[in-house]
């Protein structure tokens, strides 16, 4: 199936409770398939068509606000839409899950891939001192594996979470393996696990209040502080990576999504050509493995950062590295998708002199 069907299709097996979102090409499939199999008429799941990305959005803030396990998708356009009410709900201390499969732009831009929204991903665009846990799927196996770990990220740190793919992996086809059917937890369940969730006014206690908004700048600060200190735990704890061949390398390419399938077949290409290149992908975006890539190139003649982009994540790795190898990139705009022969003429042009 389609990587977008995988999402989909996972959702209603590990008992997610809602879906609310807007049709934007590359990522359509994603409520299309949602509607095709009616799941609230065998586990209950809500689907709903909103009115807007903004309204999709608001929709989540307010079923994660009951402690409900509820996610949104769109595409790169949509998901700027989003970011005011993904702030909120980092702000509020509230799990949700967006899902993003990027295509061109800026602006309307392409409906053919892309991997430029790493900086809205990573950086937020939304205002404030906040993060969004970020996974990088680059498969459909990845994609429908990536709902339930994304959801578990989201519940343990009461963060909002995303899983930025892009429209090869949400359009490609390949063979997956769903996960079993879990059920949906029952109101009692939701209580017991979510004490912080909002249930409305009840006879012996008032109900919770989640906001993001405080008015004195004490109270602000310590509320920032306390995010930051939760940063850090992720930070520390939530890192996920992957790395191929680099222990013995000259060079090492890192790439993540789709651009690491592509960089995987330029490592076989550089290795029939005896140039000993390693892979090195990051999984998770935020928490970025800067430590991990730092350890990497110890040793290394350089590193080649492949994105379908201007240039974004190469930035995240010269500081990691801060200097230690040259560090180059390559990337293609506006849609294309680059062939692997293209990157293994980048690193003999740029590191390889």
């Amino acid at each position: 199936m389609k990587g977008n069907e995988a999402i989909a299709r996972a959702a209603i097996r590990t008992g997610v409770d809602g879906f609310f979102g807007y049709p934007i090409t590359p990522q359509s499939e994603i409520i299309e398939t949602l509607a095709l199999d009616k799941p609230w008429e065998t586990t209950g799941m809500v689907v709903l068509q909103a009115e807007s990305e903004v309204a999709s959005i608001n929709m989540v803030y307010g079923g994660a606000g009951a402690g409900k396990k509820v996610f949104t998708s769109s595409s790169s356009p949509g998901v700027a839409l989003m970011q005011e009410g993904i702030t909120y709900m980092a702000g509020a201390e509230l799990p949700g899950v967006v899902v993003n499969v990027q295509r061109g732009g800026p602006g309307l831009g392409t409906i053919q891939p892309s991997q430029s929204d790493y900086f809205q991903a990573t950086r937020g665009g939304g205002n404030g001192d906040y993060e969004v846990i970020v996974l990088a799927p680059n498969s459909v196996q990845e994609m429908a594996d990536f709902v339930d770990l994304a959801f578990t990220l989201a519940f343990k740190y009461r963060n909002p979470a995303m899983i930025l793919s892009d429209g090869v992996i949400g359009q490609m086809m390949e063979k997956v393996v769903l996960p079993p059917y879990r059920p949906r937890r029952t109101e009692e369940e939701i209580k017991k696990d979510c004490p912080w969730a909002t249930f409305g006014r009840t006879k012996d206690r008032q109900p919770n209040i989640l906001t993001s908004l405080e008015l004195k700048p004490e109270e602000m600060e310590k509320h920032n502080i306390h995010l930051q200190q939760k940063y850090a735990t992720i930070k520390e704890n939530e890192v996920r990576f992957e790395a191929t061949d680099c222990e013995d390398a000259d060079y090492v390419i890192v790439a993540f999504g789709s651009a690491s399938r592509i960089a995987q077949k330029a490592v076989e290409i550089a290795a029939e050509e005896h140039i000993k290149v390693g892979l090195f992908r990051p999984i998770t975006l935020w928490p970025f493995p800067e430590k991990q890539i730092a350890e990497v190139a110890k040793g290394k003649k350089g590193i080649l950062v492949a994105e379908i982009n201007a240039g974004q994540m190469v930035q995240d790795v010269r500081l990691a590295i801060n200097g230690a190898v040259p560090v180059e990139h390559f990337g293609r705009l506006g849609g294309i998708v680059p062939e692997p022969n293209e990157i293994v003429a980048a690193l003999k042009e740029k590191l390889m002199k």
